[in-house]
């Protein structure tokens, strides 16, 4: 029994963080033709400098969203290092959304896998309740993918891979 709720908290860090919806398990691009536009995420990173996803536009973005209490999420990230490594110089830039509640332990995970993308800091939630509602999960690790005009191209629910990355964000490159 014991094993069983372990196993489940950690197949998912959905609790205590506020999204905008019930969600979903969306995979794969949605048409173009289909596309809402993505909120505009204005805020501070966890370095403190100011971040905009507008500054962003021309370019495909991988949000992902996270928190360092995160079992998959910490699952995930070096397969989210490696996109940004990998995919910066086809134009796709991964940024994170921490919702830890203490930007010292968000500092400290990114340091300690290594991220050298930056994330917004988004304790409350704030910054998911812009999205229109029912298209961001509720819970941690999920990744929204942005095409080059600032709409949401696809929603990935729960950890990702490169490859799901790449696989996601590459089409909507035109290369």
């Amino acid at each position: 029994m014991l094993w069983s709720a372990a196993c489940l908290a950690l197949a998912s860090c959905h609790a205590g963080m506020a999204t905008a919806g019930p969600g979903t398990e969306r995979s794969g691009l949605v048409p173009a033709d289909r596309r809402e536009a993505a909120p505009e995420l204005v805020g501070d990173s966890l370095d403190g400098r100011p971040l905009r996803l507008a500054d962003h536009r021309g370019e495909v973005v991988l949000l992902n969203a996270w928190a360092s209490w995160c079992g998959p999420c910490r699952a995930e990230a070096p397969e989210l290092r490696a996109a940004h490594e990998h995919l910066a110089a086809r134009g796709v830039r991964v940024i994170g959304l921490d919702a830890d509640s203490d930007p010292a332990r968000g500092r400290a995970f990114q340091r300690e896998q290594r991220l050298g993308y930056p994330s917004f800091r988004d304790p409350s939630g704030r910054q998911l309740l812009r999205f229109p509602k029912g298209t961001v999960p509720q819970g941690v690790p999920f990744t929204v993918v942005i095409d080059t005009r600032g709409r949401i191209a696809a929603v990935h629910a729960g950890p990702v891979t490169e490859r799901e990355l790449r696989d996601l964000a590459l089409p909507l490159t035109g290369s």
